[in-house]
């Protein structure tokens, strides 16, 4: 039986089996997709708002000769941190239950690309699974069309086309810069009053810019209502206008969501307000003793409330109760 199961490769779920194993405690890392998948659906070329030393784990120093690093070096950055402490990790197997045990113990069950089936007993799980795999849906006719993305890798596939871009978060202001450089027509629909105050601040004047020279077409307080294949339909919130738009492509960059089924497997509370999962701060160990959250599967609807920043230091809260369960347990076995 391993002592802890870990589901999910992210920068947290490593960060969580560096911190275990330094403790003594042995672990396995279950991760569906491939090592560190939420950074690698990140923009090809995308830059992190983090310095270098705000993404490191497990003392390893981020070495780059940029401010701030890049996704293709954070990849490598993180090859590194996993072969380094030679962590346990079986990728493409995803985790389809967690079964708590009459003795406290829990059974993992998964399934792997090949359609192969396991079930992995442990005493304890550390959830650390990410949210890429589960946009935002709008809802609204055309969504499911070909032509329609919610994720944004690289502006190349884009280049003299009309592309319309849902949402007005960062993600949505720098796809619509990277696809300025190859000749896009842009039309920008976001339902709120104002883009978000969050917007990069080295990026917010020169994306004001090109709106205003009419190189993105901006409409605040709109929303698409219908996604045809030559054009969408976007309405006026304010007074409920209709105009059609020529459009070949729709980037709907509206945000993601944490996966909560394993949670409800496992029976784990969830917080009315903002659907968090019910979970003890200072420990990270849900309502379910010896399940624990770690990184942004802790954080409610809105994905960008936990940060790798803030996530990677779960870990070390996790492994040090996990120990002091274990010493506690030991105490009054005697």
């Amino acid at each position: 039986m391993e002592e802890v199961i870990i589901i999910g490769a992210g920068p947290c779920g490593l960060s969580a089996a560096i911190e275990c194993q330094r403790q003594g405690i042995q672990t396995r890392i279950i991760e569906k997709h491939n090592l560190v998948h939420s950074i690698y659906l990140y923009p090809t070329h995308m830059q992190f708002f983090s310095t270098p030393e705000m993404l490191e784990i497990g003392n390893i120093p981020f070495i780059t000769p940029n401010d701030k690093p890049f996704r293709y070096e954070a990849l490598a950055y993180y090859r590194r941190v996993a072969a380094h402490y030679n962590l346990k990790i079986q990728v493409y197997e995803e985790a389809l239950s967690i079964d708590r045990q009459a003795d406290g113990s829990f059974i993992v069950h998964t399934r792997t690309s090949a359609r192969a089936t396991h079930a992995y007993p442990t005493r304890q799980v550390i959830l650390s699974s990410g949210y890429f795999d589960h946009p935002n849906i709008i809802g609204i006719p055309g969504e499911e069309t070909e032509k329609v993305t919610h994720y944004f890798r690289e502006a190349h596939p884009y280049t003299g086309m009309k592309v319309t871009i849902i949402g007005g978060s960062n993600s949505a202001v720098d796809a619509a810069m990277e696809l300025l450089r190859v000749g896009a027509e842009i039309t920008m629909v976001y339902r709120g009053a104002d883009l978000s105050s969050n917007i990069k601040p080295w990026v917010r004047p020169l994306f004001d810019g090109m709106i205003t020279k009419g190189k993105i077409d901006m409409r605040i307080g709109s929303r698409v209502i219908d996604i045809l294949p030559d054009r969408v339909l976007i309405e006026n919130i304010e007074d409920q206008s209709i105009e059609e738009v020529e459009n070949d492509f729709v980037l709907a960059l509206t945000g993601f969501r944490p996966d909560r089924k394993l949670l409800a497997t496992a029976g784990v509370e969830m917080s009315e307000d903002m659907d968090k999962p019910v979970f003890n701060p200072l420990t990270m160990e849900s309502n379910i003793p010896g399940l624990y959250v770690a990184g942004v599967v802790a954080s409610g609807r809105n994905a960008n409330e936990v940060f790798i920043e803030s996530g990677r230091n779960h870990g070390n809260l996790i492994a040090s109760h996990i120990v002091s369960r274990g010493q506690k347990e030991s105490y009054e076995s005697n």
